[in-house]
């Protein structure tokens, strides 16, 4: 590794507790992307106005031919209330950044800061893309509608995630499906309302829900190939606040994933066929609301193979993963226009799992993520 990078840690430590202490939840990230703003402009590179409004674009153009490669950070946070007790802790009551955004950030400013001072090696440009709202709202999508791929057209694009579960600092990937696709939906079962003790004289949506609940489990079980991997998770209820009162309504969330766009497609049909029956079976009526936001991250295969390549730039040996994640990613809307790779950067084969209010991102991979997003430009000349 280049002792370049390594002479920057500290400083990037630093920063990267900085952006921990002002974590902002998706489209609201405007502390975060006004400090990301101050960094770079530290540099000489070209930082252009937001596509969006709390998205950071900037362009190091070397003036000579050569591939246009662009490195995406996702910056925003989740509304957990944070619990690591660490000094640099949130400061911002009910959020935090629970699931490494902080270090995507600091990685790729320092990413931007090595390989301006390597520019002569280069050739092309680099465009380091700061994209806000990837926890829920999958405004990467947004973000590629708005022509972030263009001015100059992307020839490569990649990106990094930090991951539990893999070796610390190794850089691990598949070529083709690496992350689901992912829905959101919510349901509203409506019934009549009324006191505990004359259920008959009501319409219980709780029984209706309940049953719902349950019915939509078949869905996987019994309603989708078995060679086909597909995820219905129910994720939360709601419904009355008190002991001995029937409520009106219950309301139900939760999420869809798959690894193919056949899969995912069948799922909301196959949902509103069961609570259908459900709830004419029980005497109430539902609303569902199906969100179908995230499509199947697919790695280009000779991006790839640059990803082996850039991985020697690092301190670990690459790890080639066996099968993707069930978990969704808007990068994804990045690798559907254009080749490229995304990436999942080893925080440990036993560190605390992502989005738990004990998370905190594991600075001793900074030097690692670095090293390897540089690796990615110079093995693309």
């Amino acid at each position: 590794m280049d002792p370049k990078i390594l002479e920057m840690i500290p400083y990037l430590t630093e920063l990267r507790h900085k952006l921990h202490r002002i974590p902002e939840i998706a489209g609201k990230e405007v502390k975060t992307s006004q400090l990301i703003r101050e960094e770079l402009a530290k540099l000489p590179l070209e930082v252009r106005p937001p596509l969006l409004e709390t998205d950071v674009v900037a362009l190091l153009d070397t003036g000579k031919p050569g591939p246009n490669i662009l490195l995406r950070a996702d910056i925003d946070a989740l509304p957990i209330a944070e619990e690591t007790g660490k000094p640099y802790a949130s400061g911002h009551p009910g959020m935090m950044h629970a699931c490494g955004h902080d270090g995507h950030i600091t990685m790729l400013i320092g990413t931007a800061k090595y390989l301006c001072s390597i520019r002569d090696r280069l050739t092309g440009t680099v465009k380091f893309v700061f994209q806000p709202g990837e926890e829920v709202r999958a405004m990467g999508k947004k973000l590629v509608e708005a022509g972030v791929l263009e001015n100059p057209r992307a020839d490569l694009v990649s990106a990094i995630h930090a991951w539990p579960r893999l070796p610390e600092g190794s850089v691990c990937c598949r070529a083709g499906a690496i992350m689901a696709s992912a829905a959101h939906f919510y349901i509203t079962i409506r019934g009549r309302g009324g006191h505990g003790s004359a259920p008959a004289a009501a319409i219980d949506p709780v029984v209706a829900a309940a049953q719902a609940v349950t019915a939509l489990q078949t869905i996987v079980s019994r309603n989708t190939d078995p060679r086909e991997t597909a995820v219905l998770s129910v994720c939360s209820i709601q419904g009355g606040n008190s002991s001995n009162v029937i409520p009106d309504e219950v309301k139900l969330s939760g999420t869809c994933r798959a690894l193919n766009r056949e899969t995912a497609s069948g799922l909301e049909e196959k949902m509103r066929r069961v609570l259908s029956g459900v709830c004419e079976a029980f005497g109430t009526t539902f609303e569902l609301d199906y969100q179908d936001q995230y499509i199947v991250s697919m790695n280009d295969p000779q991006a790839v193979e640059l990803v082996k390549k850039a991985s020697k730039y690092t301190r670990h040996p690459y790890v080639e993963l066996p099968k993707p994640d069930m978990a969704a990613e808007d990068f994804s809307y990045y690798l559907a226009k254009c080749p490229g790779a995304l990436i999942h950067l080893g925080l440990g084969e036993n560190y605390t799992p992502l989005h738990k209010s004990t998370y905190d991102f594991n600075d001793n991979i900074l030097a690692d993520g670095i090293a390897y997003s540089a690796g990615m430009v110079l093995e693309a000349r």
